[in-house]
């Protein structure tokens, strides 16, 4: 079976990161990605969120699958809220269910995480997983102009 693991994202080269970033596949998910990734801006990206892991003691992760990169995701305020967020590489697709266990799983167990929050942007139309989960929608929000569906899960975190 495939092992899933969590590393942080200045694990990995930056050249990685960027192709990844470039896959105008991810594109139509993601309305706040904007224009084409070079190795600069993958390296300010992960300067960003390594910020936020000092900022929060806690952010997103690079994802890996038996050790290879397969994208990154994790947790990061937004607000009051934490907000879980996923970005695999298109090869990876297949495995977002199980990463995002092994995520929830871990905010069960944080006691920061009394809840989690996901934003997907109208053109994310298969919710059945997130209802399966339990996750309630609160809406529509709007983020740097881009409009999203809110949703929340708690997670009753100790």
């Amino acid at each position: 079976m495939t092992k899933i693991s969590f590393s942080r994202l200045s694990t990995i080269p930056v050249e990685e990161i960027a192709a990844h970033m470039s896959d105008p596949i991810l594109a139509v998910h993601m309305p706040l990605l904007g224009g084409s990734w070079d190795t600069q801006r993958a390296a300010d990206f992960v300067v960003m969120k390594e910020a936020r892991w000092a900022q929060d003691g806690l952010g997103h992760w690079a994802i890996l699958s038996d050790g290879d990169y397969v994208g990154w995701g994790g947790f990061q305020r937004e607000g009051a809220d934490w907000d879980f967020g996923l970005v695999l590489k298109p090869s990876a697709f297949g495995l977002g269910n199980r990463i995002t266990a092994q995520a929830l799983a871990f905010a069960r167990g944080d006691a920061r995480i009394p809840s989690v929050t996901f934003l997907l942007p109208p053109t994310r139309k298969k919710l059945g997983a997130l209802k399966r989960l339990g996750a309630q929608s609160e809406g529509d929000v709007t983020i740097d102009g881009a409009l999203f569906r809110k949703y929340r899960l708690a997670t009753d975190a100790p």
